[in-house]
């Protein structure tokens, strides 16, 4: 697999500020503009609406619009997504390869944009899982220092980065459209590390998402990566606000592995689990015994398809926070005797 080498920003460049999945903008504009006051602030990035940005009646072909335009202008160098949802499959497969080839950038998206990645990986164009608005940008309170430190280094450096185990996480949300929220910090506990399976040290592209993204492409007959490509893949996947079920997860990675993907891939990288939403307001003792079944089902069913591969586990990457951008489509080094990894930038 060969992919595009991405330009990496400066202080003062544009970036356009695209919603391809929920029109969050319309409907919780006080997040909105804290996220882009802080892009302004302390990124120093101008950031720059696409037409449809905060069009809640937006169309599947105005939404695909934003996202070429997004890429063809010039003075845009990259395109920051506003927020997940559940749109993407269907229309993320009509786009046209073209604009985007033509002029690859940095997109930053997780959760549901894994669709749009997934097209962007198999078009030889690398992504960011991660920096969405709403969920990076905007977090209450402020944005964690981590989640900063990887996103600065996904718009404007270069090169080897180590990857880090966060010292604390939150997954309990503070509820968006309450002025006095923009301002109070998140409750944040102890992060456990890391969990490692595998003594095997590895080396691949990353690609993967969001699991129930991942689900959708797999029930859909959506094109993904070839099993040959697979051979050169570290898979990367986090379960969403769903709070999916142990039994889900195994499910869809059972899918994979009698697809012959999970034999295939040289690695495989969980997100810490999201264990707590509005609809599930779980005690930390449930939160607990819900990740530890998770977990679990992670490592019995990819072991039944891949003796040998290292798998790491709660890795701080998607619906919880701090969140790292990870390099969709770029390089990862898995050092399984230091316990360590560094992803290319």
């Amino acid at each position: 697999m060969q992919f595009a080498s991405l330009p990496k920003l400066q202080p003062g460049d544009s970036v356009g500020i695209v919603s391809p999945s929920f029109v969050a903008p319309a409907v919780f504009p006080m997040e909105y503009e804290l996220g882009l006051s802080r892009l302004r602030e302390q990124f120093g990035l101008n950031p720059v609406e696409l037409p449809h940005a905060k069009d809640p009646n937006a169309t599947h072909q105005q939404k695909m619009d934003d996202l070429i335009q997004a890429f063809s202008d010039p003075t845009i160098k990259a395109v920051i997504t506003t927020i997940g949802g559940d749109h993407q499959i269907e229309y993320a497969h009509k786009l046209p390869p073209e604009p985007f080839r033509a002029t690859p950038k940095p997109f930053f998206g997780y959760s549901d944009n894994t669709h749009f990645s997934n097209f962007l990986f198999l078009n030889g164009i690398p992504s960011f899982y991660g920096g969405c608005i709403y969920t990076e940008y905007a977090m209450q309170g402020a944005m964690h220092p981590m989640t900063e430190r990887y996103a600065r280094t996904a718009l404007f450096e270069r090169g080897k980065q180590a990857l880090e185990a966060s010292s604390d996480f939150n997954d309990e949300d503070l509820s968006w459209g309450v002025k006095e929220n923009l301002d109070r910090p998140r409750r944040y506990q102890p992060n456990e590390g890391w969990h490692w399976d595998g003594e095997r040290d590895a080396r691949g592209f990353l690609w993967g998402g969001c699991l129930e993204s991942i689900d959708e492409m797999l029930r859909h007959g959506r094109t993904m990566p070839s099993l040959s490509d697979f051979e050169s893949i570290v898979l990367f996947f986090e379960t969403c606000e769903e709070i999916s079920p142990a039994y889900y997860v195994r499910r869809v990675l059972r899918a994979l592995g009698e697809r012959g993907i999970l034999s295939r891939v040289q690695g495989v990288l969980v997100g810490r689990p999201k264990a707590w939403f509005f609809d599930k307001t779980y005690s930390d003792e449930v939160k607990v015994a819900y990740k530890e079944a998770q977990r679990d089902a992670v490592l019995q069913t990819v072991r039944r398809y891949n003796p040998t591969a290292p798998i790491v586990q709660n890795v701080d990457f998607g619906h919880t926070s701090p969140s790292l951008c990870l390099p969709y489509g770029g390089e990862i080094e898995i050092d399984s005797q230091a316990r360590g990894m560094m992803a290319w930038y």
